[in-house]
């Protein structure tokens, strides 16, 4: 693939921005009337050579740092200058200002902002055996002071099937009925976050040595999704049928909160963030 075939990041942002802009109404209800956590899903966001070009330049697992636990199993990335340009381009094109628009005027959310330093975001893939267990996402954005209000996930994985696993789940607040979304190719979900956003990634199994591949962006706000001010770290649950696991997860998640509320985390503290230009 040569860098002629890809699309730029302006070229990006302006196509996923009309599309969201032509369709928000449809969207709006869609997001409106979601359960159990507030979502949408766009299929086909980008023309098919865009997302094969994205898709055909996306880094093995090798080259991108594994997270091994009983929380989540994944490889992810943010070292956006070690990859094809078009992973930069597409990541940041989510990021844009018009972009941002069309995402409050659909969700009602106010004043969302993008994260240059891509924190907890980036490039995301997994594979045989991967994945990451219901969890609610940290409250917050260190390096930006905001609160984290929007997901957005866009899988580029051509003929990945749902069988395989990997799909994207939500709960309701006691970890019950979740909601499966697919990650079908080319396809863009747009997720609420707040304390009660259990979401996770059931495991992946004959994935064939192919790869899950998502890229991953976060949107913040200064103001609150609960109206009041309040802080959590990710908290981590076992599913339904790991009892255990969910009690060690339970305390893991306390003690990790009582050490941040007396150390809160300070921006040079971040590992997991971009510093490129």
């Amino acid at each position: 693939m040569t860098r002629n075939a890809s699309p730029s990041s302006s070229q990006i942002a302006d196509h996923v921005a009309l599309r969201l802009e032509r369709e928000g109404d449809a969207l709006a209800r869609a997001w409106n009337a979601s359960l159990p956590v507030r979502h949408l899903v766009l299929d086909d966001l980008l023309p098919p050579d865009w997302a094969s070009a994205i898709a055909s330049a996306f880094p093995a697992p090798e080259r991108l740092r594994k997270y091994d636990s009983l929380k989540e199993r994944k490889s992810i990335g943010v070292d956006m200058d070690a990859y094809d340009p078009v992973l930069k381009d597409v990541t940041f094109a989510l990021q844009s200002p018009r972009v941002l628009r069309a995402v409050e005027k659909i969700t009602g959310i106010r004043q969302l902002n993008p994260d240059a330093n891509l924190y907890s975001s980036g490039l995301s893939s997994m594979e045989e055996g991967d994945f990451l267990n219901p969890h609610i996402d940290n409250s917050g954005n260190p390096l930006l002071g905001q609160y984290r209000r929007i997901n957005a996930l866009y899988y580029v994985t051509p003929g990945w099937e749902a069988a395989r696993g990997g799909n994207l789940e939500l709960w309701d607040a006691r970890r019950e009925n979740p909601v499966r979304i697919e990650p079908r190719f080319n396809r863009l979900v747009l997720m609420n976050t707040n304390r009660t956003s259990y979401h996770s990634v059931n495991p992946i199994r004959g994935a064939n040595g192919r790869t899950r591949n998502c890229v991953s962006n976060y949107y913040f706000s200064p103001e609150s999704p609960e109206g009041f001010d309040y802080f959590h770290v990710t908290s981590f649950r076992g599913r339904p049928e790991q009892p255990v696991r969910d009690a060690w997860l339970r305390f893991d998640a306390w003690a990790r909160g009582v050490y941040r509320a007396f150390r809160p985390r300070k921006p040079e503290d971040v590992k997991h963030r971009y510093t490129g230009k």
